[in-house]
């Protein structure tokens, strides 16, 4: 393994930080039970967000100057940033070139996947938690099912591979729907991620004893399928991976709260309106863009940002029981 350039972001505990999330919008078109109240929340107002211009910049900062290769482009919902289109193309023409993925609900995937394609886009992750259109309904106050669906076929076909599905299973609600997700997703060659979850909604209402940890996904999976260890190395990837009935199917959990990897993460945040945020759990965040309006050049924006990283905690602490929840609710800090 190759040692971390001594310019990069290295924290205290010696991980290095390769992987930038990159929230584009704190809006989302859907308004799912576990994320937010069915009103919406107070969005962001203009002036506060990040301009497609400073976006780039700093994903430039971070990958010329930073040693980031991966970035992902998350929410809110980001596909309805107007300028979405241009910000993957910009970022597509770094030098070195990052990885670029995206996350999101799926709603517009079909008008734009070919598009993000041309512009340099390798990869989506489409959150989907159910297949029951009633289901979908309640879970997301929208009945957009069939957009979801017709999105996840599209970017399929324009090369946005592999496309994976990140799906929550939630206690009362879906949690019967494994083995059919799965199905599902092995039948359209798809890769499914179950993820647990975790306490970032904005109405704080988690409840760890109400959720549905691994160990039951993986019981509910086995119930139905053969799953053996992938002999893949996981390295920093955040989800543990079983082989499906031998292989080479794969299907993966990601169990944040019950099975974390903190000792591993490799990733840095920066929310749609320019704060640094070390973990998704993170309590405090890091101003980049007050800096950059003020005129910082390059070096001092990588000096304030490998600063900022060298604060991060060994882990998330969602065990202690000092642990507070975010103020900031998922929507608001990109995944």
């Amino acid at each position: 393994m190759s040692l971390p350039p001594p310019t990069g972001l290295v924290d205290r505990y010696g991980r290095v930080a390769r992987d930038l999330r990159v929230s584009l919008t704190d809006k989302c078109n859907l308004r799912c039970t576990y994320c937010m109240p069915a009103e919406g929340l107070p969005w962001l107002a203009g002036p506060q967000l990040l301009t497609d211009d400073e976006v780039v910049r700093l994903i430039r900062v971070a990958v010329c100057r930073l040693g980031v290769d991966e970035v992902r482009f998350t929410g809110g919902e980001p596909l309805i940033r107007p300028g979405l289109v241009g910000i993957v193309e910009a970022v597509a023409a770094l030098d070195p070139r990052p990885r670029i993925s995206l996350t999101t609900n799926g709603i517009g995937l079909n008008r734009l996947a070919p598009a993000l394609r041309v512009a340099g886009l390798d990869r989506v992750n489409v959150s989907l938690d159910t297949l029951d259109q009633e289901r979908f309904t309640r879970l997301t106050r929208r009945d957009r099912l069939a957009d979801v669906l017709a999105g996840l076929a599209d970017a399929a076909a324009a090369g946005l591979t592999p496309v994976k599905i990140n799906a929550v299973l939630m206690r009362g609600v879906n949690e019967d729907e494994a083995p059919a997700l799965l199905r599902f997703a092995l039948d359209h060659g798809y890769e499914l991620r179950f993820i647990e979850q975790m306490p970032l909604d904005a109405q704080h209402g988690w409840d760890r004893a109400a959720m549905v940890t691994a160990d039951e996904i993986l019981a509910a999976l086995r119930a139905a399928y053969d799953l053996s260890p992938d002999p893949t190395e996981r390295g920093t990837a955040p989800a543990e991976t079983w082989l499906v009935d031998g292989g080479p199917a794969r299907v993966g959990v990601i169990g944040t709260v019950t099975r974390p990897f903190c000792g591993d993460c490799d990733r840095t945040r920066l929310t749609a309106d320019g704060q640094i945020r070390n973990c998704l759990f993170a309590t405090d965040e890091s101003d980049l863009r007050g800096a950059l309006r003020a005129g910082a050049d390059d070096e001092e924006l990588a000096r304030r940002w490998r600063a900022a990283t060298l604060g991060k905690r060994a882990g998330h602490g969602i065990d202690d029981p000092s642990f507070l929840q975010p103020t900031r609710p998922m929507s608001a800090i990109g995944g």
